[in-house]
């Protein structure tokens, strides 16, 4: 199906081959207004414009000689210092006031010229716009003509360059251009992003030539045919790449990845297509998958692989298809999830972790420390992994548990018996000592679950409950449930029990933190904090 140019006055389409007519039926077919269309694509470019570093300097830091006035004779200091920091201090500036210091004296005349430079197109627009570019709006005039001169006239290198408020559909014969120029003179980091329609552009191969490249974020875009570029072609510097609303072969980003030798940080999201992973990296640290329909993960090889975040889009429980996850070796593998019993395969080794089977210490991942489930308790079937998912990750401190609603009826009650007859978990009698259950929606099933883990938890230390909005708001007394939990024989003498209100509404989920995880790299991942008035 053609892409549709917005143009021209015809609607863009959300996806690659997934009209905007498809679209609003399925919506409609939902019980959803054609408005909903509207909201779902301002989620998408805000979930995107988030999934972006900010440019390493910004136009809002004023520029002031106000502290000069207390130098003894207003001697000029700076102009003093070695060339090298000079050269340092324009580079922390916008590419405008990096170029302006040439007017200060005639020792920083030259040197603008010889420091790294950061080019944002952002901070060419008028009262500093920084908005994520929407359908149907044009673009500054101008702005793609003064990214090519500003590119033109700096010989680089180019510490960073962000391109993100360009309509590159108007603008082909330039993203060529721009990147045989930044291929040419070097670019540290790129964030090169095709806004906002038509999706299916594709990148031209000459990105591969930009070889100093340590950070890359490229979103709506094909990427180039990988079966046509040189095989010696890579970025050996790249260390953290960010691939979001992108279309890919499978050949693609195995091809990326192979060529990325000290890659450190894999994010992936809003994908176009499903996503298969097969990672071999002796380098890889954090992968994260968010907002995207997982086909196969496949961890084959990743000795130093810490963090497996997946924030997904599922198939459905009754889905015929099934997301495989395979862990493999990776041996510092630390947090994992969100897993989902009901909708992921899991394999250690070469064992597929269902309801029954019989689980041995090569089907054990003893790194796992922190560990996030998303179940449906309200289906029998999508619980009965549970046990197994849970025993494969023997030292888990942490647990995260997110209550989804079902999609159909319930199909069974389960009780605290149904817990029991698995027997032993071991990582919740010997190491739990925090669970973080989220969307508590105060049904019996959900009530008998956390009555086992308070019962058998040994070492826990604080259980948190996190009532959705949904029950808060259908006038059921969400206190008078928990308090059932308060009257369970603890294990643990020591916990704390806590009970938040989310502040999320029914159908809403916390925007996922994919730079919070993979800069800060902060000690829960899985915790967004997303609750603050305590109900108990």
């Amino acid at each position: 199906m053609p892409t549709r140019d917005p143009r021209r006055g015809s609607p863009p389409e959300p996806f690659i081959g997934v009209s905007m007519e498809h679209v609003e039926d399925l919506l409609q077919g939902h019980g959803f207004g054609p408005e909903m269309l509207g909201v779902g694509l301002d989620m998408m470019r805000t979930v995107v414009h988030r999934s972006l570093p900010k440019p390493p300097v910004s136009t809002a830091a004023p520029l002031s000689l106000a502290g000069a006035a207390w130098v003894p004779g207003g001697a000029d200091r700076i102009s003093a210092l070695p060339e090298q920091v000079l050269r340092d201090i324009i580079s922390r500036l916008p590419a405008a006031d990096a170029a302006r210091t040439s007017a200060l004296a005639s020792r920083w005349r030259p040197l603008w010229r010889s420091a790294p430079l950061v080019v944002a197109d952002t901070h060419f627009l008028p009262n500093g716009r920084q908005i994520a570019l929407g359908v149907g709006e044009e673009e500054s005039p101008g702005l793609a003509d003064l990214v090519t001169r500003v590119l033109a006239a700096h010989p680089g290198p180019f510490r960073s360059v962000h391109l993100t408020r360009t309509a590159m559909d108007a603008h082909r014969g330039e993203i060529a251009r721009w990147l045989d120029v930044l291929a040419a003179k070097g670019v540290q980091e790129l964030a090169f992003i095709n806004r906002p329609w038509p999706l299916d552009i594709r990148l031209p191969a000459t990105l591969f030539r930009c070889a100093p490249l340590t950070r890359l974020f490229l979103s709506a875009w094909r990427l180039p045919d990988t079966a046509a570029v040189p095989r010696s072609a890579a970025f050996p510097n790249l260390r953290e790449l960010g691939l979001s609303l992108v279309a890919m072969e499978d050949r693609d980003l195995a091809f990326l990845l192979d060529r990325s030798p000290v890659l450190e940080i894999l994010t992936i999201v809003a994908a176009q297509v499903g996503v298969r992973l097969r990672l071999v990296s002796h380098s890889v640290r954090c992968v994260q998958l968010c907002y995207s329909i997982l086909v196969d993960i496949l961890v084959v090889d990743a000795p130093r692989l810490e963090r497996l975040l997946q924030w997904t889009w599922g198939l459905g429980s009754n889905s015929d298809k099934c997301c495989r996850v395979k862990i493999g070796h990776a041996p510092n593998l630390r947090a994992i999830g969100y897993l989902q019993p009901g909708e992921h395969g899991l394999e250690i080794g070469n064992t597929a972790i269902k309801a029954g089977t019989k689980l041995s210490t090569s089907t054990l991942v003893p790194s796992v420390q922190n560990l996030a489930l998303e179940l449906t308790f309200q289906v029998r079937n999508d619980l009965k992994k549970v046990h197994n998912f849970l025993q494969c990750f023997p030292n888990v401190e942490t647990l995260h548990i997110r209550s989804e609603k079902a999609r159909g009826e319930s199909t069974g009650k389960v009780g605290l018996k149904f817990w029991l007859e698995g027997g032993p978990i071991t990582c919740i009698r010997q190491h739990l000592k925090k669970i973080i259950f989220h969307d508590f929606r105060g049904s019996t099933n959900e009530t008998a679950f956390l009555k086992f883990i308070a019962e058998n938890a040994r070492v826990l230390k604080n259980m948190v409950i996190v009532v959705s909005d949904w029950l808060l708001s259908s006038g059921v007394d969400a206190r008078a449930i928990l308090k059932h939990l308060t009257c369970a024989k603890w294990a643990s003498g020591a916990c704390k029990f806590q009970v938040f209100k989310s502040i999320l509404r029914e159908g809403e989920r916390p925007v996922y933190g994919v730079l919070l995880a993979s800069e800060v790299l902060p000690s829960d991942p899985f915790d967004k904090i997303y609750y603050r008035e305590p109900l108990l």
